[in-house]
């Protein structure tokens, strides 16, 4: 992605002595570390590297003292590094909030690794909007330096207020079941490197009660109480009213719903990885246009019609989105009306040929509907 540069500050570690048998029973931990402890078991990481997403804000200072005393407690090989993005969008007070943090970690004895990107105009070439650019850059960057680091796990300090916001934001802009689920606790970035978030369960009364408690200090981000952008106006306004005149646990709530949605959409994943074994083929290999792309698993989708046609439609378009998963294509630009309209041609619409996003073209053909990338040269 252009804009993107990354840097590197070597810092020392240092570590107690402990055993590498696990947090010792006579380990005491503050109620946020256990929290953060039961969520991501120290076992599946205290021998791998893995790099801290710190801004340098509350929550992510928060994750960065609560892992640091945990892997402290239960010792092993692997290496916490703290991976810091400069969006480019707050000038002096940005690389001040930089150069605070690289002292912190000097202190603490952590590695540093910062970013830089000019996200406006990452923005400006992709044509969403900043605060998507700037999300983009900032998680390319963190994946870029685990695998140069060859560190497992990403470590994201999301919390349950960000998963209460999240689900709330969308459901206001329109959103499917999949996007009511939420923030997931864990995804993968790449073959090599999960994402992982550990504080979803913590709301953030209780990260600044625990950076009380420690005596860490924080950085402040002014932007954040702009009330421009809409994720910060549903935060200040919406989220506060709704608290204060109809519902004080409307957070609660909202995770409660994402919960029970990411378990009915697990549920129907399942189903549909069972009936695309049956009606769905990926056909892969050279194509008679523009030159092979190695990130391109397939250049044509077919689905047996005669098949899925019996069954439910939200069944249909869920094999739909994961077949172009799994063939690798951008989804970014299909929405709900463009899969259903991909569901009503498997059940035998009137339509019989269209485009969607992306440069694929649609057609049905006897019992079968056929998916093609134009891009690939590989359209009639």
């Amino acid at each position: 992605m252009r804009g993107i540069q990354i840097g590197r500050c070597s810092v020392a570690t240092t570590r107690k002595d402990v055993p590498d048998i696990g947090l010792p029973e006579t380990m005491v931990l503050r109620s946020f570390e256990r929290q953060v402890a039961a969520e991501w078991p120290v076992a599946n990481w205290q021998n791998l590297h893995v790099v801290l997403a710190v801004s340098g804000g509350a929550d992510s200072m928060a994750l960065l003292r609560a892992v640091l005393t945990i892997k402290a407690a239960a010792g092993g090989t692997g290496r916490v590094v703290v991976g810091h993005f400069n969006h480019g969008l707050r000038g002096n007070v940005a690389q001040a909030d930089a150069n605070w943090l690289h002292e912190t970690c000097r202190r603490l004895g952590v590695l540093f690794e910062v970013g830089h990107g000019d996200v406006k105009a990452l923005a400006a070439d992709v044509g969403d909007g900043v605060e998507a650019a700037a999300r983009a850059a900032r998680y390319e960057f963190l994946l870029k330096t685990a695998e140069r680091l060859g560190a497992r796990f990403v470590v994201t300090a999301h919390t349950a207020n960000d998963q209460a916001e999240t689900v709330l934001h969308r459901i206001i802009r329109g959103t499917g079941l999949a996007g009511m689920a939420g923030i997931p606790a864990v995804r993968p970035l790449s073959a090599s490197v999960t994402l992982v978030r550990p504080m979803l369960t913590t709301y953030r009364s209780e990260v600044v009660e625990y950076l009380a408690a420690i005596g860490q200090d924080f950085r402040e981000d002014s932007s954040n109480a702009d009330l421009q952008p809409a994720r910060n106006r549903l935060r200040h306004e919406v989220l506060a009213a709704i608290r204060g005149r109809l519902n004080p646990a409307v957070d609660a709530a909202l995770i409660r719903l994402a919960e029970q949605a990411a378990e009915t959409q697990a549920l129907i994943g399942d189903l549909a990885h069972e009936i695309s074994r049956e009606c769905v083929r990926l056909d892969s290999g050279p194509t008679s246009g523009s030159q092979e792309d190695a990130s391109i698993r397939a250049f044509r989708i077919c689905l047996d019609c005669e098949k899925l046609a019996l069954k439910p439609a939200v069944l249909i378009r869920e094999v739909c989105r994961a077949a172009w998963r799994d063939a690798n294509w951008p989804q970014q630009a299909m929405g709900a009306d463009e899969w259903q309209k991909l569901a009503v041609l498997v059940v035998g619409g009137e339509a019989v040929r269209f485009h969607l996003p992306g440069g694929i073209l649609a057609e049905r053909q006897a019992g079968s509907v056929i998916l093609m990338r134009s891009d690939l040269g590989c359209l009639p």
